[in-house]
């Protein structure tokens, strides 16, 4: 079986049978089979996900990370592998990712069989990228401690940016992405004595319009932050005072400064709406994602390898502000994660991220792990 037709086939399979966070059993047994015929050991440290390990011919040990979790979109591309569950849709790209990581696994047994791999290889199939911070729960069952990893990569494929492009940025390359959830509890009361009750919404229409004010009065207007309102409702029957409210959103934001100052805003927000209209309000942040930040002394390494394959690197001024839980693996290991290009106008792969018309060509896969290779042969050789 040709390259091609290796990553084809998998990524295909992978496309039509997606699983969500924390859910992504079948694909584990789809991973752990394939690990099983390769002959290649693993552990399942977690309910899904493995992690795949090769010794090599150095002290040193790399690692490579490949998110396995789909998202609920219902996918819209009229494809003969479309995905087979409704409402369920790889449409972020982590089936090529996966697939990718996949071939290079191949690309390493052959290595090791031969006595020519360079180094230790730690390859991460990680669940729970879109929700539930799975690469945090990888990190706090200490199932990688035992690795000592030098080195920790990843990628992500990007509709944006051209094929045959990668970019890449030194610190933050992605920000972090923090939930907030406003909860408010006033007094219900007949439309006709409306002046018995407290008001939920009209609190609710006070927090909103401040929320919505936070990145234009009480943030560095040259810093790029988003403070997002995603949904909220209040009120239960046309004819009386609304007695509950409810406002949900995220925030984005790759200066760690910033976000404490949106969440004290938000807190001095609870306060006022607790003052202005004698309701009880609180608002509650949900664990999110920390900034991905890139290691500069990795960058040498990540550079020549995409030389080498001939590959253009973008540097990008500032971060996007997407949220990507590889961030959490720099607690463990310096740690590399650029976007590789895969939007093609001519074959219409042009929808974004998390759209239901999202799709690429194959092809990019084998250039991933053209690139993890190089960066597994050249770790420790690149002159600084």
């Amino acid at each position: 079986m040709s390259e091609i037709e290796f990553v084809t086939q998998h990524r295909r399979y992978l496309h039509q049978h997606p699983e969500l966070s924390l859910e992504e059993f079948e694909t584990t047994r789809y991973l752990e089979q394939f690990l099983i015929d390769l002959e290649v050991p693993y552990e399942k440290p977690l309910e899904t996900g493995i992690i795949a390990y090769l010794e090599g011919n150095s002290a040193h040990t790399i690692a490579y990370r490949a998110d396995i979790d789909a998202l609920p979109i219902h996918e819209e591309n009229d494809v003969a592998y479309r995905s087979e569950t409704d409402n369920k849709m790889h449409a972020c790209g982590h089936d090529g990712h996966t697939t990718a990581l996949m071939l290079f696994v191949k690309r390493c047994k052959k290595l090791f069989d031969e006595g020519k791999l360079p180094h230790h290889v730690v390859f991460i199939f990680q669940p729970a990228e879109e929700s539930g911070g799975g690469a945090n729960l990888l990190i706090k069952s200490h199932a990688l401690d035992k690795f000592q990893i030098d080195a920790i990569y990843g990628v992500h494929v990007m509709p944006f940016v051209e094929e045959g492009a990668v970019v890449i940025r030194d610190h933050e390359i992605t920000a972090s992405a923090t939930e907030y959830r406003f909860f408010i509890e006033g007094e219900s009361s007949h439309v006709a004595n409306k002046e018995q009750g407290k008001s939920a919404g009209e609190a609710l229409q006070h927090i909103l319009t401040q929320v919505s004010q936070i990145q234009q009065y009480h943030l560095n207007g040259l810093q790029r932050n988003i403070v997002h309102i995603g949904h909220f409702h209040a009120g239960e029957a046309i004819n009386t005072v609304p007695s509950k409210g409810y406002l949900e959103g995220t925030i984005r934001t790759y200066d760690m400064d910033d976000l404490s100052a949106i969440q004290k805003q938000m807190q001095k927000i609870v306060q006022s709406a607790h003052t202005l209209f004698d309701v009880s309000c609180e608002v509650k942040f949900a664990e999110g994602y920390p900034p991905t930040v890139n290691d500069p002394a990795l960058k040498k390494y990540v550079v020549e390898s995409l030389n080498y394959h001939q590959m253009t690197v973008i540097e990008n001024e500032r971060p996007y502000l997407f949220g990507e839980d590889f961030s959490f693996y720099r607690q463990i290991a310096p740690a590399y994660f650029v976007f590789v290009g895969t939007r093609n106008d001519e074959k219409h792969f042009v929808s974004g991220l998390h759209t239901p018309q999202l799709n690429f060509d194959e092809h990019v896969l084998i250039r991933i792990a053209d690139y993890y290779e190089r960066l597994l042969f050249n770790y420790n050789e690149v002159e600084a």
